[in-house]
């Protein structure tokens, strides 16, 4: 998830288990620990582009290198505020649920998160949230806003960390059954329409778990479509794009291309534009492809032009949005 939402939900997570004995610094040091695994983005001023891809939600988001986290991070905790009466399990609490919280949550974007790391290279992402959904997040901030204001010894200042926590759970709950609902038409139409998917897999557009985009995969390409949880059509409109695997072959930076399959994780296609090949990752969806199903994919990264690739996991994502593709989106969203 964003920044913003892992420091407001740490710090109800912080409150909750030590507000009594650490008063408000407890919302601080929740904050701290639930920002913690995200101390990856150093790699960014010593790896090239596509390490530092695979670097991000790797080794610091794993299951090991939290588990030692919360012990080195426990401690620390304990002799800096030492002088309080917070015991060492609670120390333990407070960083090992924020830290697995954090590893936890990120999961269901899609950009996956190495919880096997250094041991397995594979991504776990269950694609359930958009990495910035409003609906997801504005519970906690509420919550944080409310726990800031009110006295240490306020007696609303429990309802309102379990309204934070509480009101984020059931709208995972309810992108969980959405997602559900879609598989099963998915599943449906590819086998009505008799598409024959090896895999396939269904993420959230941008900012909700309404609309859905979905890719299902064969031996030379990948089916592309929406679905709205408001559709009352049962057919799916699908749009095929090859996979174009060959078009490595001509490409000089091999490490790079090895690395980007690594992380599309055999969801990718390779396009040439004006002589340069570029890669293409289905899993971050298409620019406005509920607009126009033909449009680009939304991370693409120049195989060519190593040295052109800042910024290339949002570079697109916003790309043609205007008032006309918004409202064609927000229509999109409340079902045909």
């Amino acid at each position: 998830m964003d920044s913003l939402t892992h420091i407001v939900l740490g710090a109800c997570i912080g409150d909750a288990i030590a507000g009594k004995k650490l008063g408000k610094k407890a919302l601080l040091v929740g904050a701290v620990a639930q920002s913690t695994p995200d101390i990856d983005f150093i790699t960014t001023f010593w790896l090239n582009d596509t390490q530092d891809i695979i670097a991000h939600r790797g080794l610091t988001h794993s299951i090991i290198f939290n588990l030692v986290a919360t012990v080195l991070l426990a401690l620390v905790g304990r002799f800096i505020f030492r002088k309080s009466s917070l015991s060492l399990k609670s120390w333990l609490l407070i960083f090992g649920i924020n830290l697995f919280v954090h590893i936890f949550i990120d999961a269901f974007n899609a950009y996956g998160t190495g919880w096997f790391e250094p041991f397995s290279p594979h991504r776990v992402s269950f694609h359930v949230l958009f990495v910035a959904d409003p609906l997801f997040s504005i519970w906690p901030f509420i919550a944080f806003l409310a726990l800031i204001v009110l006295r240490g010894n306020h007696q609303r200042r429990k309802s309102w960390m379990i309204f934070g926590i509480g009101f984020s759970l059931l709208y995972l709950c309810f992108a969980i059954i959405g997602k559900l609902i879609v598989n099963h038409t998915v599943e449906e139409n590819l086998a009505k329409k008799g598409i024959k998917s090896e895999s396939y897999f269904s993420t959230p557009t941008p900012f909700n778990s309404l609309l859905w985009y979905v890719v299902a995969k064969d031996s030379a390409g990948f089916q592309v479509g929406y679905r709205s949880i408001f559709d009352s059509k049962k057919e799916m409109e699908f749009t095929y794009f090859p996979k174009n695997e060959w078009l490595l072959d001509s490409v000089r930076t091999k490490r790079e291309a090895r690395d980007l399959k690594i992380f599309a994780g055999d969801y990718y296609t390779v396009s040439k534009t004006n002589d340069t090949i570029v890669f293409n990752v289905l899993r971050f969806g298409q620019v406005v492809g509920w607009h126009n199903p033909h449009e680009k994919f939304a991370f693409y990264y120049y195989l060519d032009h190593p040295g052109s690739n800042e910024l290339m996991a949002q570079r697109g994502r916003f790309e043609k949005w205007d008032r006309k593709t918004i409202g064609s989106f927000i229509r999109r969203m409340k079902g045909n």
